[in-house]
């Protein structure tokens, strides 16, 4: 009976630490439900509230439909410089078309320079002064036109904001291919060593808008804000960024234009997660040419319906 009672009473301390272990993880569960409840919030509230802003040449219904039935989609990237008492251009033009079922995606670059019909104005001219005429609305009408496919979102970021972006994710790690000196986006006379490098906000700015210096002028720009926009995905998509979602939320609510609803998005991240497994990457290719003392990059029809059906096959 001694023995039965020593031994009950080695028991209890053995309960006892289970009972504050088990308190203890249950304490960390409900911060940590209740910290991912408030960025859920946030989100939600920051796309729908700040974010979300529709656009007449698009059927808003249509892309849910196809998002639910993870159909391909496709979605309009725009870059857009906007400054004090200007309106703005698109810098970087991007069509970003994804197929679930083939687990791929294609992101095709149409530089800035591309002469083309600017739909609304019924005239041609370098298809990035499409948002300076019309806004976005123009901007989707022209690239759908030029290239003959139906673009089912947008997404819009003031480059401005890029910057900021790349700070909230504590910064990105990009190859350079060229080495060059700033020529004053940054800092002036600061070095961009080739190879891999690591950059904050503004060091990212003066990056992405160096053209001058690079052999392959918008060509090369292009590249390199491509470069910068996969980095941000790549880093804020990243388990080490999770405290730093509400920064990126803030960054986001502040400089970015959507169609895609919270809904949208959730959807998306779902219903679309593996298109990144396989990703294609190609740039528009054209003759430059000057009509009346402008630069142009003229693209032939062999080339337009090349990306035509890089989209839509």
């Amino acid at each position: 009976m001694v023995e039965g009672r020593r031994s009950d009473r080695r028991k209890k301390p053995k309960r006892r630490w289970l009972k504050i272990s088990l308190v203890v993880i249950l304490v960390l569960v409900l911060g940590v439900g209740a910290y991912a409840y408030s960025i859920y919030h946030n989100a939600k509230q920051t796309v729908n509230e700040k974010m979300h802003q529709t656009v007449d040449s698009i059927d808003h219904n249509d892309g849910k439909k196809k998002i639910n039935a993870e159909k391909p989609l496709n979605i309009l990237l725009l870059g857009v410089d906007k400054r004090a008492g200007d309106r703005g251009r698109s810098d970087a033009l991007m069509v970003l078309s994804m197929e679930p079922k083939k687990d791929k995606m294609k992101l095709i670059s149409i530089p800035r320079d591309t002469r083309a019909e600017i739909v609304g104005k019924g005239r041609e001219d370098k298809i990035n002064h499409a948002y300076a005429y019309g806004g976005t609305d123009m901007s989707i009408a022209t690239v759908e036109n030029f290239l003959n496919v139906e673009l089912d979102y947008y997404v819009e970021m003031n480059m401005e904001g890029l910057s900021k972006m790349v700070d909230a994710v504590g910064g990105i790690t990009v190859n350079n291919e060229l080495e060059w000196y700033d020529e004053g986006y940054y800092k002036k006379g600061y070095h961009y060593e080739k190879g891999k490098i690591t950059l904050d906000g503004p060091q990212a700015m003066g990056y992405v808008r160096m053209r001058h210096l690079d052999p392959n002028g918008d060509f090369g720009r292009t590249k390199r804000q491509r470069q910068v926009i996969e980095a941000i995905i790549d880093k804020g998509a990243s388990i080490a960024s999770v405290n730093k979602i509400d920064d990126m939320i803030d960054v986001l609510g502040n400089n970015m234009a959507t169609n895609l609803d919270f809904d949208d998005m959730k959807n998306l991240l779902f219903n679309y997660k593996d298109v990144r497994k396989n990703v294609v990457r190609y740039m528009m290719e054209g003759n430059g040419t000057k009509i009346g003392g402008t630069y142009y990059l003229i693209v032939p029809d062999s080339e337009i319906a090349k990306v035509h059906d890089m989209i839509v096959k």
